[in-house]
């Protein structure tokens, strides 16, 4: 029988031995041999596997190094790549730690190569977010591609900031919530980095995973610090006298460094324990998996039982046998052995202890087990989960009332004290060695296997509070037995057996000194300690130096001010850099730096935030307006609202204004988004103080469209006419801002459509003056801006005005009724400059080839256009642009006017004129000469300047006492009054004393009234209508007078037209002659002239024509 089984037990260990030195099957990694070899079971790669040999190779969309324009500038292909390789090994070498210097992009694979990401991929990200704003949730729709690869989290973390800012989910939450988006992005990016790709982008995904990975790490740790809370009902486990457990957990919660030091190792304990899971669901196999009695020393046994052996060979079965005599077992069980034991402690650093214990005894080593847990079978940590799991635990009661507080505890940790130091010294194992010393805080046997920046913080962090949990112990143990003393009892055996134990000391003593110095004393020695490479590895000091790990640090020494500094440093630009030409730092630190100061802003206590709450605003703030800044650049513009209503209203509305200038000339779509992001984050009228609101941003934008940029003023080299169309181009596009529909989900959505119409109509008028004054030469261009006013508000004056007209702040009646006399006076103008466009054509053609088709063309065009422009000129009950501003003088503060305007100086040809100190004397000498004595009257002050940074334009101001009808009361003065009166000669070049055909060419002009203290109060925009009535009527009048001649030559004739306008500017009801200037007066009776001699050629030709008949 005995033979039998030994044969039995020689054929099984035959078996094993060939299975371990069978083949590696095809399909593994040489990275999964070990595991294979350990487990002998197969990787289920599932369908990540099966899709490499069945399904189309899909393609992350992302960026790489470079792209193709980028690889034309390289004279050679080699030094081509030889960039490419220097790049991917400055990324191994920096690691995560400095950002890269170049945003790299899309390199394009030859071949089967695709472009997409797989239906996986883009199914999986876009779940997880609920109660997402309306606007966002369309964000995640849109193919608007992104210049990083993954970047579907920008849309995924403002979804949920959006959510959390509107109350449906907390911030506890919300930070739970980041750290699952990053982890699903992290896996998504690690699948698809399989060797399916190019080296280049698998490494970039890959490097791309494991930041998102060290993020969610770094929301998992401000969870644990400031989200998790303290939970302290314990109902009815509590027991009296009390436990060393209950004593423990009131310890914990009292004192904030023993709190802080639980909060950490439950955090890198969830880390690890993450990570065991997702090897268990990525590679099927994984930590604990272990084949069943696989712990059984087999080939040692059958070495024994035939006794073949070598003389170091352990001579017994039992666990103590190699330690006893200092022998050592097969090495194939000794493999099995230390994998055994490298599993026990991965479980262990996830605080899986049970599973632990769980894997020891299946795998045939159940008084391993009770060595993990020998402090009477209970979890030691200090916990309330573990307080509750343990409940009424009366055997610890009963063992502690007999032998003393924490007596069993002390016990046991110096049992796994000196079983940790005995295998050291037999290097027996260095696995073995770290379990028994992580149970008794002995760094010295537990740091060598901490591999990395987790494990060796863990390691620290859980020693100290078990230090501080034991030193506690010991204290509230003497402190009960000094009571008993005092109280006049003996001690009985058990106090005297607890004294013994502690042979015969106090405090720390208690403890191997040996132990106690290797124990940080504050939180700072800790990270000193990770920092030095004397007791930790080489890879846990480099940890020490990536971004997330100290970001970490500065979290749980609660340096928020260092933490700010550090973002600072990584993200925002440098105070030198002054280029602006790419965003500095990583795009998902730059995401991540954002949503940390946010969430700081929620979360932290307001007596932690007291310290450095301005330090917090002001570079949160910085951080924020960078990284909306930075969705800016992406095209991504419908999220920036989430992080701009969370800016100083200040930095929002100047965000606003820049993005609004930047698209100013995108299509409708891009500004749309824009505009809706605004209307739906932040409100649209004053009053919340929190915040910048839409009508502050639009106004400024409004403000800024009319200023003189530098890239609309004129320069020598280029054609005026051109540049100042495009700038009324610029302004007028702008106002396209306020002809959008607000969304309906917005609060009030019908008033602030009217409230925009309002500002809409205001604006457009201001523009409607300046856009005249330019265009009142008599050439075929039209005036483009002013047409794209019209076109914009169109539809928006179709819809019903009730609304609007109730609107009392804007003068609404008065600028819609400015506003239909400018649609009406340049439907004139484009009329007159559609005929001058056909006559100048047909002036190129000689009269015998004209035919009579194009003479019928060019008198229909003249027709329309007199006609209208004497329907505007003969309107008698409202005439045109004489609106009554009614302010009596009790309601005006000030007590002057001032017209002020840039401008530049314009001659006959259309060509420009450069200002110098003696034009600008000379002009201010004109001006005020052509006051006359109204100039002292009215104490007229005239101040010219060249502008500054533009040598070709000047600042025009004029001011001047309100005098009844003039500025106070009301404005009977419907000309504009003495400085409309001053402006109007110099636009149309007719001042004295100044140089002959030099005229000034408005691109800006204000007016408006004064107070005493000098500061602007309210437009006077009765003075800029004056200065458009005495600058176009004439014009206009001139125009038909011009448009008459060439109809002179007709059968029919237009001699009524004549005598019509040769009334209308001699009727004193009228008071047009008062508009004309003199030289506009003789032209006006020179063109009457030639129109007289013509009509009498015409008339001569047609009686000698008839005669001749």
């Amino acid at each position: 029988m005995e033979t039998e089984v030994e044969m039995e037990m020689e054929t099984d260990a035959s078996r094993r031995w060939s299975n371990a030195t069978e083949p590696w099957p095809d399909y593994l990694e040489p990275s999964d041999r070990e595991q294979y070899r350990r487990y002998r079971k197969r990787q289920s790669y599932g369908s990540s596997f099966l899709s490499r040999e069945k399904s189309p190779i899909h393609r992350l969309e992302g960026r790489v190094l470079y792209d193709e324009k980028e690889a034309s500038l390289y004279p050679s292909p080699t030094l081509f790549l030889e960039d490419i390789k220097q790049e991917v090994e400055s990324f191994d070498a920096g690691g995560l730690e400095a950002s890269p210097g170049r945003h790299t992009s899309s390199m394009k694979k030859k071949g089967t190569y695709s472009d997409k990401k797989s239906p996986q991929f883009e199914d999986r990200l876009g779940t997880g977010t609920q109660s997402l704003h309306p606007f966002l949730k369309t964000a995640k729709e849109e193919a608007d591609e992104i210049s990083d690869s993954g970047e579907t989290t920008f849309a995924r973390f403002a979804s949920i900031l959006d959510s959390s800012l509107q109350g449906f989910i907390s911030f506890p939450d919300l930070i739970l919530q980041f750290e699952n988006t990053c982890r699903e992005v992290s896996e998504l990016l690690r699948e698809e980095a399989t060797g399916r790709h190019r080296v280049i982008e698998d490494r970039f995904m890959r490097q791309k995973a494991q930041m998102l990975l060290d993020e969610a790490a770094t929301w998992s740790l401000l969870w644990y610090l400031f989200g998790k809370g303290i939970e302290d009902n314990l109902g009815d486990i509590i027991v009296s006298p009390s436990t060393s457990q209950q004593e423990v957990r009131d310890f914990v919660m009292l004192d904030h460094t023993a709190q802080l030091c639980l909060r950490v190792v439950q955090w890198l304990e969830d880390l690890a324990s993450k990570a065991v899971d997702f090897d268990k669901k990525v590679k099927g196999w994984y930590t604990g998996s272990y084949l069943h009695k696989s712990g059984v020393w087999h080939q040692t046994q059958r070495l024994l039982r035939k006794k073949s052996g070598s003389s170091m060979l352990v001579h017994h079965l039992d666990f103590d046998a190699p330690t006893r005599e200092q022998a050592r077992i097969h090495p194939e069980d000794q493999k099995q052995e230390q994998a055994l034991l490298e599993d026990v402690w991965v479980l262990l650093r996830a605080g899986r202890l049970k599973e632990a214990c769980d894997l020891c005894r299946s795998a045939g080593q159940a008084w391993r087990a009770a060595t993990l847990c020998g402090n009477g079978g209970y979890d030691a940590c200090p916990s309330i989960e573990a307080l509750r799991k343990m409940g009424k635990n009366r055997t610890l009661q009963a063992i502690e009332l007999e032998s003393g507080l924490g007596y069993q505890r002390r016990l046991w940790k110096w049992s796994c004290y000196c079983a940790s130091e005995k295998i050291s010294e037999q290097d027996a194992g260095r696995y073995e060695a770290a379990i028994f010393a992580a149970q008794c805080s002995n760094l010295k046997r537990l740091l060598p296997v901490c591999t990395d920046w987790e494990s060796a913080c863990w390691a620290l962090v859980k020693s100290w509070l078990d230090i501080q949990v034991d030193l506690e112990l010991v204290r509230l143990q003497q402190s009960k037995s000094e009571q008993i003393k005092n109280n006049g009892a003996e001690p009985d055996g058990n106090d005297a057996l607890g004294d013994l134990s502690m042979e015969g000391s106090s405090g720390p003593d208690v403890w191997p000194r040996q132990v106690l110095d290797q124990q940080p004393r504050d939180i700072q020695t800790l990270f000193q300690k990770l920092h030095s490479g004397d007791l930790v590895p080489e890879a846990v000091c480099r940890g020490c130096k990536e971004q997330h790990r100290q970001i970490e640090m500065n979290l749980m020494v609660g340096d928020v001010s260092h933490l700010l500094d550090l973002l600072r440093a990584w993200i925002t630009p440098p105070s030198n850099d002054n280029t602006g030409s790419r965003p500095h730092g990583h795009p998902q630190m730059i995401r991540f730096g954002a949503h940390l100061v946010l969430v700081l802003r929620h979360i932290l206590p307001d007596d932690v935030k007291d310290a450095f709450q301005e330090k917090l605003q002001l570079i949160g703030d910085l951080i924020l307006n960078t990284y909306a800044i930075f969705l800016f650049t992406q095209r991504r513009e419908e999220l920036v609202g989430v992080y701009a209503s969370q800016l100083a209203p200040y930095l929002c509305v100047e965000l606003y204004v820049h993005m609004m200038e930047l698209r100013l000339n995108d299509s409708v779509h891009v500004k749309y988004k824009i505009f809706r992001s605004a209307m739906e984050y932040l409100p649209f009228f004053p009053g919340e103080a929190s915040k910048g609101c839409v009508s502050e941003i639009l106004d400024r934008v409004l403000m800024r469209s009319r200023e003189v940029k530098p890239s609309t003023r004129h320069v020598k080299t280029e054609d005026p006419g051109e540049q100042h169309r495009e700038g009324c181009l610029e302004k007028a596009t702008t106002v396209q801002w306020l002809c959008f529909t607000p969304p309906s989900t917005i609060s009030d959505s019908e008033l602030v459509k009217a409230e925009l119409l309002a500002r809409a109509l205001q604006h457009s008028n201001i523009l409607f003056r300046e856009f005249a004054l330019i265009s009142i030469w008599r050439t075929t261009k039209m005036p483009v801006g002013a047409h794209m006013l019209l076109s914009y508000l169109a539809e928006p004056l179709k819809q019903p005005t009730e609304l609007l007209l109730s609107l009392e702040h804007h003068n609404v009646s008065e600028n819609l009724k400015e506003f239909q006399d400018w649609r009406e006076y340049y439907a004139c103008d484009a009329l007159y400059r559609n005929w001058l466009k056909i006559e100048m054509d047909n002036e190129d053609v000689s009269p015998i080839e004209l035919s009579s088709e194009e003479r019928e063309k060019a008198a229909v065009a003249a027709r329309q256009a007199l006609n209208a422009s004497l329907s505007l000129l003969e309107r008698k009950y409202t005439p045109w642009l004489t609106g009554i501003q009614d302010m009596p003088q009790d309601t005006i503060e000030g007590e002057w006017l001032e017209l002020d305007g840039i401008a530049m100086f314009r001659l006959s040809s259309g060509d420009c004129l450069q200002p110098d100190a003696t034009a600008c004397t000379a002009l201010t000498s004109a001006l005020y000469a052509c006051a006359g004595e109204l100039a002292t009257e009215r104490q007229l002050s005239v101040d010219i300047s060249i502008c500054t940074g533009d040598e070709y334009c000047i600042n025009v101001v004029l001011r001047c006492t309100a005098l009844k009808g003039d500025g106070i009361g009301p404005c009977t003065a419907e000309d504009g009054g003495l400085l409309a009166s001053v402006m109007a000669a110099a636009f149309k070049g007719e001042l004295e004393h100044f140089e002959e055909g030099v005229a000034l060419e408005v691109f800006q002009l204000d007016a408006s009234y004064i107070n005493k203290e000098g500061f602007r109060e309210a437009p006077a925009k009765f003075i800029v209508q004056g200065l458009c009535r005495r600058c176009c009527i004439p014009e206009l009048i001139l125009r038909c007078m011009q448009i008459r001649i060439s109809l002179a030559d007709l059968p029919d004739g237009v001699h009524q037209f004549h005598n019509e306008l040769v009334e209308l500017i001699a009727s004193p009801d009228s008071g047009l002659h008062r508009l004309f200037s003199q030289q506009q007066l003789q032209e006006f009776l020179l063109f009457g002239r030639e129109f007289c001699i013509r009509s009498m050629e015409a008339e001569e030709e047609s009686s000698i024509d008839a005669t001749c008949y």
